[in-house]
């Protein structure tokens, strides 16, 4: 565990997220970071926990299907809240499930066949076909995931958000694909964003945002900020 340190944000007393960043079909490090976070809460005091997925659960890694089974069951930690947020992969393989052209070519082009391949389609049959190889389960839970999570001084989101347009009339787009002018931003955005979508070797920490993408899929880890009151620590797998 990287020690905690003061955070840019706080959570209201007694209250504790594990907010994990972009999956990308790692299974096994998702699987490693969850056992991460029963240990944590289990010696840590107790809390209202809430256990968040940042979105990019599919694409590009070994079994996306796997991950998708995961957050879609129990939380690591009984009696937790389970947050899963969309990404814009999630976005981009149920557009391509549709079977539209542009959709299917764009998934494709990030690496999508290696989430077909997870659950036993080939990437060459028809996309008309594909969307009845994945159990109607699994396309439920990625149609139900929701853009963003508001906790305390935090709003949880895959990407980030539109600087000077207000919470409530942020853009799908943005908030699924946005780099800048977000990322640079230096002002105060009037919440502290969690986010992923654009790795980093580290976790990022500024003032007005955190980032949690640190590339699992690329060579890096798989990262988990722990948030409680004003301060932040990091889990990796």
């Amino acid at each position: 565990m990287i020690d905690d340190q003061l955070a840019p944000g706080r959570l209201p007393a007694g209250e504790r997220i594990y907010a994990i960043g972009d999956v990308h079909g790692c299974a096994n490090r998702l699987a490693a970071l969850h056992e991460q976070i029963a240990a944590h809460a289990a010696a840590a005091e107790p809390a209202r926990i809430t256990v968040l997925h940042i979105g990019d659960y599919v694409d590009r890694g070994p079994d996306s299907a796997a991950v998708v089974a995961r957050i879609a069951g129990p939380p690591p930690v009984p009696g937790a809240a389970m947050v899963n947020l969309r990404g814009n992969h999630e976005a981009m393989m149920l557009d391509a499930l549709t079977g539209d052209r542009w959709a299917v070519g764009q998934w494709l082009g990030n690496r999508g066949e290696a989430s077909l391949r997870s659950w036993g389609v080939d990437p060459a049959t028809r996309p008309s076909t594909w969307a009845a190889g994945i159990p109607e389960a699994d396309r439920a839970t990625l149609a139900g995931l929701a853009l963003t999570h508001r906790a305390g001084d935090y709003l949880f989101v895959h990407a980030g958000i539109r600087p000077l347009v207000p919470i409530e009339r942020q853009d799908p787009q943005d908030l699924l694909w946005i780099r800048e002018p977000f990322l640079s931003w230096d002002e105060p955005f009037g919440v502290v964003v969690v986010h992923g979508h654009t790795p980093t070797p580290d976790p990022e920490i500024r003032a007005n945002r955190i980032g949690i993408d640190t590339g699992a899929v690329m060579g890096g880890a798989l990262t988990c900020a722990v948030l409680e009151g004003d301060r932040v620590a990091f889990l990796t797998a």
